[in-house]
């Protein structure tokens, strides 16, 4: 028997006796013998307890946080203040624990709590409805991208070259493997070129896809543009910065069909890299193309408040062939932080959020171009969070200096932009500090 399976030999000798085997490697016989390993395990010697917990540190202590470091780093994933009752509340045992709730009956915390997340949702995109999320704002996008061809009956995709670089990724994924054909839109001085879109609509266009602020931070100006899109019945995805929808005009004001995201920003750790959740909310039309679930408001027998289940258009629940999407889960726990986050916040509280990401993005930006050697890459923009700035040299070098002296620069560009070399994004959240953000000036003054 193994050495890692903690069976004694009496209980092999039981195990084996009941079910008629002579031996355990008989249990394989159906694995042809040359492919089988035929050998131990190359493990190491088990350690104790305190053993593990010191080898485990050790390993954690290569990391760098931002609990350590300053950060300067956005491009999808954004270091905010988390209030500490989200991670309390967050933490007690009946939520974590909570599964999927497949007997609606006796999961109304479960639902109450999604349900209250989709009408904060909706409250902030100006949306009809919300489901109860997706796994990220990628696939939330992609999923978005194919509502609105299965929607249309048209198999294209027309997408602003602004979006986050990573969106594309999933979006090539996942319509590729669906037949759906996508192009990518160049921008215009930073910004979406609205009119070039508008040369590209035809009968073939099942919708147009804009993120706001756009991957570069700068805000978009959508007003009238979904009037054209409608013109060619086609469907207008917005993919919007939830914190932003605090203090910009919401989606819905200027014709989205379809609002998607990403939101860690609610309450959610970086976490080096998940798990996140995407929202995803639509207007009342298209809602029985949404993929996942949807909960609803009702009353018991006895009249009181009660929760239900009252779309799920999933392949979990109906014929697969008729399911809108292959998502088999909501992100529920996430889903739970970003419930917490906002109401802890509430209108105000993520207002103020928002009015001060936008005036440190820009005190920022304007300081570092008092930097000898530091340009403006895009002509009389406006940005939410998030700037790009042309650097005297190169990025990744200048982010290595900067590492040294305890700040996480700013994103490279080139890396996914070859036309913009030597440039740099850099994100501000209403955690930094005018003393962080002028101690940074003043080393990316000698930083060449």
């Amino acid at each position: 028997m193994n050495p890692y399976i903690p069976v004694t030999e009496d209980d092999l000798r039981e195990l084996l006796e009941k079910t008629g085997v002579k031996d355990v490697k008989e249990l394989f016989n159906d694995i042809p013998s040359d492919i089988q390993l035929n050998r131990e395990l190359d493990l190491k010697e088990g350690k104790s307890e305190l053993e593990v917990r010191t080898f485990i540190e050790e390993i954690a202590s290569e990391n760098h946080t931002t609990d350590e470091l300053i950060c300067f780093l956005g491009a999808g994933a954004y270091d905010r203040y988390i209030p500490s009752v989200v991670k309390h509340l967050a933490g007690r045992s009946e939520f974590y624990t909570a599964y999927t709730p497949y007997q609606p009956e006796i999961s109304q915390g479960t639902l109450q709590v999604i349900f209250e997340y989709q009408t904060m949702i909706c409250e902030l995109t100006g949306m009809d409805v919300a489901n109860a999320s997706m796994y990220d704002g990628a696939s939330a996008t992609a999923e978005a991208a194919i509502m609105s061809a299965v929607q249309t009956k048209r198999n294209k995709i027309l997408c602003s070259d602004g979006i986050n670089p990573q969106t594309k990724a999933v979006l090539d994924t996942y319509l590729r493997f669906r037949g759906f054909e996508i192009e990518y839109v160049p921008l215009k001085n930073g910004g979406t070129d609205l009119a070039l879109i508008q040369e590209k609509l035809d009968k073939t266009v099942a919708s147009v896809i804009v993120q706001n602020p756009n991957f570069f931070g700068v805000i978009e100006e959508l007003s009238g543009f979904a009037e054209k899109i409608h013109e060619n019945k086609s469907l207008l995805i917005v993919s919007a910065d939830p914190i932003s929808l605090a203090i910009l005009k919401k989606p819905a004001d200027y014709g989205a069909d379809i609002v998607v995201g990403e939101g860690q920003q609610f309450g959610g750790s970086l976490a080096f890299g998940g798990p996140y959740l995407g929202f995803i909310a639509c207007t009342e039309k298209l809602m029985r193309k949404m993929p996942g679930r949807i909960v609803g408001q009702s009353e018991d027998v006895d009249g009181k408040r009660a929760f239900v289940l009252t779309l799920q258009a999933r392949e979990q629940h109906i014929r697969r062939y008729k399911a809108t999407s292959n998502i088999c889960s909501n992100q529920a726990h996430n889903v739970l932080i970003a419930s917490i986050y906002l109401t802890t916040m509430g209108k105000e509280g993520l207002k103020e959020v928002a009015l001060q990401t936008i005036q440190k993005t820009n005190y920022l930006y304007r300081e570092m171009l008092k930097i000898d050697g530091y340009e403006e890459v895009f002509k009389d923009k406006k940005y939410f969070s998030e700037f790009p700035i042309k650097c005297p040299g190169n990025v990744d070098a200048i982010n290595h200096e900067l590492l040294h002296e305890g700040f996480i620069g700013g994103f490279n560009v080139e890396s996914e932009y070859p036309e913009y070399s030597n440039t740099s994004l850099y994100c501000v959240t209403e955690k930094r500090t005018k003393q962080e953000m002028d101690e940074l000036i003043q080393v990316l003054g000698g930083a060449k």
